[in-house]
């Protein structure tokens, strides 16, 4: 029998430090993760286009 794809879900990773910036709109990333391999949140430098910089996005909700 084939194991289901039940631990695998579809994550959004958001910019920490583009709303102190007071610049418009914001910079996500969607993703997704092993959720019984990572059960905690998901933290990535990834590259923000706004303020054209590699900066920490983490996982929200």
């Amino acid at each position: 029998m084939a194991k289901s794809k039940g631990n695998r879900v579809q994550v959004i990773l958001e910019c920490t430090e583009h709303k102190s910036t007071g610049k418009p709109g914001t910079s996500r990333y969607i993703t997704t993760k092993n959720r019984k391999n990572t059960p905690d949140r998901l933290e990535m430098k990834k590259f923000n286009p706004i303020l054209k910089k590699y900066t920490l996005h983490k996982e929200i909700k």
